[in-house]
């Protein structure tokens, strides 16, 4: 794990959830419906917190105001931009020019709490009325994005998964304490995949790297609870991730420009942990890039109605997001504009690059499927006011 080999492969990751109500729906006939859940009563806390999550955010109320934008900045709010703690002028101008609503902090972040808090401070004078969400990838371990002065360090997953439940509760809340007072109030985590035993030296995105809770579908669930009980207390809303999991997989999709996990089914107990979040009430679920032979062999995750429909089909109607469609090798082949395009197409909502030169056409593309295909426009429509129903959950909007 200290290898330089593993420090360069952290550098690259990209892979991008809170426990309020759950979203009505959801039925135990369903794939991902269940009779129990492992995940206890959402904690209260006081908290030096920027913002608080809503106990019960929802779309309804932000529908309206998302078909009342035009519909260039309703596309703009599907856009989520990889940005360093030092904005570049090429990232300030795709963010204004396109009317990008989100961005993901990448790179060293020096400065600590302060450093990033300044930048975030910046991103919301350039974000306009509808507000600026800012994300980042503070899993812990090789994947901790914000560090330096007050953010301490995150241990891995596999060390986080020794925790008691209320011990990992409690040391979350103080990591989302510290992304809280930065005013990152999106936690691209906690990881859901559940690393199959007999995968477990051959799975690269997870298991090599430290990534994941376990190989016991339950156990995974309580730590992601768990995880999740302490960003919600601390005003952070978390990202359950990667959907439908990259558990059983050998490559990395960051790196591998085909990555096939061909035993994982729709019904398969290495869903539970997404399943278990979804009932209760997770805000957002990312998706892999990864293939599905068993769901939907034809489509990347990121692309495939099927796999997406897994979480819309069963009264899912909070925030799906990609994984990155900027950088990712998985993605090298499709169009830049037209992996944006799929990945709405297919029922998904906030597109992510960690590369801002593929921010702007990727808006742009949105923007010119709307304006062809009234079907399109209407996606384009309820995903910004999804969006915009998680940011005035974290108090950064509000929807009449």
């Amino acid at each position: 794990m200290k290898s330089t080999v593993l420090v360069a492969v952290a550098a690259a990751l990209l892979a991008g959830c809170s426990v309020p109500s759950a979203p009505p729906g959801t039925t135990a006939s369903s794939p991902l419906a269940t009779t129990t859940s492992t995940a206890a009563t959402t904690a209260t806390a006081t908290t030096t917190a920027t913002a608080s999550l809503s106990p019960t955010p929802t779309v309804a109320p932000c529908t309206a105001e998302a078909a009342a934008l035009p519909l260039s900045r309703q596309a703009g709010q599907l856009v989520m931009v990889g940005v360093g703690v030092r904005l570049t002028a090429a990232q300030r101008a795709a963010i204004t020019t396109q009317h990008l609503g989100s961005a993901i902090v990448m790179g060293a972040t020096p400065g600590g709490v302060k450093g990033v808090a300044r930048l975030t401070k910046a991103l919301r004078g350039l974000g306009g009325d509808t507000g600026m969400l800012v994300a980042a990838d503070q899993e812990g371990g090789l994947v901790q994005r914000l560090k330096g002065a007050g953010f301490g360090t995150v241990p891995s997953a596999v060390r986080q998964a020794k925790l008691s439940d209320a011990e990992l509760t409690r040391q979350a809340t103080g990591w989302g304490r510290a992304m809280a007072k930065a005013g990152v109030l999106l936690n691209l985590a906690p990881v859901a995949d559940v690393v199959p035993a007999s995968s477990r030296t051959t799975n690269q995105p997870i298991a090599k790297l430290g990534r994941g809770y376990g190989s016991d579908p339950a156990k995974v669930s309580a730590k992601v609870a768990a995880f999740s009980r302490g960003m919600d207390a601390a005003g952070v809303a978390v990202a359950v991730k990667h959907f439908p999991g990259l558990g059983a997989v050998r490559g990395n999709t960051d790196f591998a420009t085909r990555v096939v996990d061909r035993t994982t089914t729709a019904t398969s107990p290495l869903l539970r942990p997404f399943r278990d979040a979804v009932r209760d009430g997770a805000q957002a679920v990312m998706v892999s890039s990864a293939y599905y032979a068993k769901i939907d062999a034809g489509h990347p995750a990121v692309h495939s109605a099927k796999v997406i429909g897994l979480l819309r089909d069963e009264g899912f109607d909070r925030v799906v997001v990609s994984d990155d469609l900027g950088a990712a090798a998985a993605l090298r082949s499709v169009p830049v504009g037209k992996r944006a395009v799929r990945f709405v197409a297919a029922g998904g909502d906030l597109v992510l690059t960690v590369d801002a030169a593929t921010a702007g056409p990727m808006a742009s593309a949105l923007l010119k499927q709307a304006k062809a295909d009234p079907e399109f426009a209407a996606k384009v429509t309820a995903s910004a006011a999804r969006v915009l129903a998680l940011k005035a959950s974290l108090g950064l909007y509000r929807c009449a």
